[in-house]
């Protein structure tokens, strides 16, 4: 992974310079330690930050074609490239470098602009990029098909600004800080932030699958790509389970081989589960005499602790094994540099957890890291999907005016009322309308999440109650959620590469192609998985009950009473702030400081966790009160 940034200003005025470029790269020098790279013309410019993990010693970059009028920057890995380099030589094309990235700039000049869905449909990857074409001065950028790696932008005072990560975008002059209300909104009521939604108001996220066009000062968004599900009895069941266990192996084992791609050393995560696990097991069965670094954190808490499984799986697989014991207080060292690499509140405390992990991964010397995210949400791993399985939730039976306003709001956000996704609606809207303050409350009808729309419904209506949730998660869970400030944040945030077997572009279309009865088979998630894993694994993993990993919440928080934490949630500032109602803050810290009660994060909202977060977030990227 690396850092890029660049600006372009859309009325053509010569006001582009190195010195603001510099600063924007500067601010993300954590993704990219190694180098830097840039290409500065008066009405343009490119800037990149690299962490050299493929071709060391002439990889850097901005890359280029031939005649040198097609320039590209990219963040990411394009694990075919071999392929499409071959492929690609054999139509004339010179390379210059044995970077995996450099085919870019030829793939655009296959494709153009005019067919670039075609070409960005070609890559196998994790990347967000830009490409500038000197031709006709238009500018590409692109976000890989998942979202596994981060891209923003926004247009301020006619230039067009965008970067890897947003604190370089607030490096602009000329961009003004405001929060997004709608941004905070789907922090309380979802997984998290929704691409295209970020917590700053006027800068965008590049949605997944998507990529922008900047062309004669005209800004057009359009989408490549998209996990589309066959609708319910398209899906012939008549071939063999053993035919899908066999393909999900192979495609498997040529996601990890992809993976393990590199110049550097390259390590994995064990988390005591099925899927970490999995991949462990297939590098060990490529390379049986090798000895991999494997990385684990564990706990004091043994109902939280899975050391027994991490130490059973990289027995087995004979790496060099490590492992961090993380203390409850090492998240109040943490929360601020969590929230800082997230640009966003938070609802758990767990990215405290993994920025522990990545710490002690780059200690080690490695800088590439396999981790097993993305199984649960194309295999059914979660708690919902054996909920919809019943397809009830128990609002066929209710036929009050609330239940009815519930049931519209399901059917214009999924086209399914009886599709439940994390909460009733209705409901939780009151509890945010007591927690905003009156003047943020009073406009809650303008920004409120549920009032938007999300996901292309059209892709929903019709399929599986499994494959609507999977299409759900993977909008509103996976990427900017578990694949941001969960994964890509907290992994470069100590300048280390995570990589995903599991979201593999080739694995992903054979996934949605699956019988829905081999994703769970007698209320068991992820079946296909289970039987993948028979022949790499013992018992012990294979079956052990899914294992939701939680870190402690607010209440933990509140008790250590810890004067910054008191005086940031204090009744004056929360007042003076504007965003919040002081009078419920502080009937929420009185009840959350009770001996007696708890928070079950996996099925309760931890409220406090994100006015906390916030308020560092506030405080961290300087943001105005509201007014």
């Amino acid at each position: 992974m690396c850092g890029i940034a660049g600006i372009i200003d859309l009325k053509a005025r010569p006001t582009v310079e190195k010195r603001l470029l510099q600063a924007m790269a500067d601010t993300l020098v954590h993704r990219g330690p190694d180098d830097s790279g840039f290409h500065v013309e008066e009405t343009w410019g490119l800037a990149f930050r690299r962490l050299s993990i493929i071709d060391l010693s002439t990889g850097n970059q901005p890359h280029y074609n031939e005649d040198g009028t097609i320039i590209s920057v990219c963040n990411g890995e394009i694990y075919n490239y071999l392929e499409l380099k071959q492929d690609l030589m054999e139509r004339g094309h010179r390379f210059r470098t044995n970077c995996d990235v450099e085919i870019l700039v030829h793939l655009y000049e296959e494709y153009g602009l005019a067919d670039i869905s075609s070409g960005l449909n070609r890559l196998n990857g994790q990347f967000s990029l830009a490409i500038f074409d000197k031709k006709d001065q238009s500018l590409l950028l692109a976000r890989d098909h998942v979202g596994i790696t981060p891209l923003f932008f926004t247009e301020a005072e006619g230039s067009f600004i965008f970067a890897s990560e947003i604190k370089a975008i607030l490096k602009h002059p000329s961009v003004r800080r405001a929060v997004d209300l709608t941004g905070l909104d789907q922090v309380f009521t979802f997984p998290g932030i929704i691409s295209p939604t970020t917590m700053f108001k006027g800068i965008q996220s590049v949605k997944p699958g998507h990529y922008v066009s900047v062309r004669s000062g005209k800004v057009q968004v359009k989408e490549y790509w998209d996990l589309i599900y066959p609708k319910e009895g398209e899906i012939a069941d008549s071939r063999p389970e053993s035919f899908y266990v066999e393909r999900l192996d192979e495609l498997l084992r040529q996601a990890v081989r992809y993976r393990l791609n590199a110049d550097v050393p390259v390590g994995f995560y064990l988390s005591g589960g099925l899927d970490s696990s999995l991949i462990a097991s297939i590098i060990n069965d490529f390379y049986p005499g090798e000895k991999w670094h494997s990385f684990s954190i564990g706990f004091h808490q043994a109902d939280i602790d899975e050391r027994k499984y991490q130490q059973l799986v990289a027995s087995r697989v004979k790496s060099i094994h490590h492992e961090i014991l993380f203390d409850w207080p090492d998240i109040l060292n943490r929360i601020k540099t969590a929230v800082y690499h997230a640009e966003s509140p938070l609802k758990e405390s767990y990215d405290t957890c993994s920025l522990a992990l990545s710490e002690l991964v780059r200690s080690q010397g490695i800088k590439v890291i396999l981790t097993g995210e993305g199984s649960d949400e194309l295999f059914g791993g979660y708690v919902g999907y054996r909920f919809d399985m019943l397809q009830r939730d128990g609002m066929d039976e209710i036929d009050d005016a609330e239940a009815q306003i519930e049931k519209e709001i399901r059917r214009r956000l999924w086209g399914d009322s009886r599709f439940l996704y994390e909460r009733n609606f209705f409901e939780f809207r009151e509890t945010k309308a007591a927690i905003y303050s009156e003047a943020v409350g009073s406009m809650l009808d303008d920004f409120c999440a549920e009032g938007r729309q999300l996901v292309d419904v059209s892709k929903m209506i019709g399929r599986h109650p499994l494959h609507k949730r999977s299409y759900a998660d993977f909008k509103l869970r996976l990427s900017d959620h578990l694949l941001s400030d969960h994964g890509d944040r907290v992994s470069l945030a100590n300048s280390v590469e995570a990589r995903y077997p599991f979201l593999d572009k080739d694995l992903i279309e054979f996934a949605r192609t699956l019988p829905v009865s081999l994703l769970m088979k007698d209320s068991a998630e992820k079946y296909i998985v289970r039987k993948t894993a028979e022949r790499y694994l013992p018992g012990a993993v294979i079956n052990r009950q899914k294992f939701g990993f939680v870190a402690p919440g607010s209440p933990y928080l509140l008790k250590q009473d810890v004067q910054w934490l008191n005086d940031m949630l204090s009744y004056d500032k929360i007042r003076k702030e504007g965003y919040f109602n002081p009078d419920t803050i502080e009937r929420l810290k009185k009840i959350y400081c009770d001996d007696k009660f708890t928070v079950n994060q996996t099925f309760d909202n931890d409220l406090l966790m994100t006015v906390i977060t916030f308020e560092i977030f506030l405080e961290l990227f300087d943001m105005p009160d509201f007014l």
